[in-house]
């Protein structure tokens, strides 16, 4: 099975993923009721781990494949997929802002790290499409200067080993 018929199969079946994509923010939002005051304690903020992490790892992927159709296949906004493209955007969002209404974000176990993979794939993405976009073999055949392409490649390369360092803090 390739992702694209991952995709299609769940494009075909709908119910498990708005499921999925709902019923964490409804537990954000009971947990927060139920929690409130209390959220930077040790039961609330594991539980606020487990909800943050169900929804950012599909979160962080629909922004990764978006970033990659959008730059590098030049897919047409108006063919984006809903459900796999969209909703795990708009739920990682909801469920984030519920939970910080209850607790800072910085007392959840390895929020750090997810920030810091983040950062780590936006600077990929953006050296890859850099490195595409300004063909860096045709550097010597065009008017820009060299220094201007190390700087760029150098300045690309701090914003990763920072983004490396968040995510491999412990």
């Amino acid at each position: 099975m390739t992702l694209q018929e991952f995709f299609n199969l769940l494009s075909d079946n709908p119910f498990f993923v708005l499921a999925y994509f709902i019923l964490i923010p409804v537990a954000a939002l009971i947990a927060g009721v139920l929690g409130k005051g209390e959220g930077h304690l040790s039961p609330w903020t594991y539980f606020y781990a487990v909800l943050i992490y169900l929804v950012c790892v599909p979160g962080i992927f629909s922004i990764t494949l978006n970033a990659y159709l959008f730059l590098f296949e030049n897919r047409p906004v108006l063919s984006t997929n809903i459900y796999t493209q969209i909703l795990p955007i708009i739920s990682m969002v909801v469920t984030l802002f519920l939970i910080r209404k209850n607790t800072i974000l910085d007392y959840i176990p390895g929020f750090d790290k997810l920030s810091g993979l983040l950062m780590l794939i936006f600077v990929v993405l953006s050296l890859m499409w850099v490195l595409d976009k300004t063909r860096i073999f045709v550097v010597a055949f065009t008017h820009m200067p060299f220094y201007l392409v190390i700087l760029i490649f150098v300045g690309l390369l701090v914003v990763f080993r920072f983004g490396m360092s968040r995510f491999t803090k412990s």
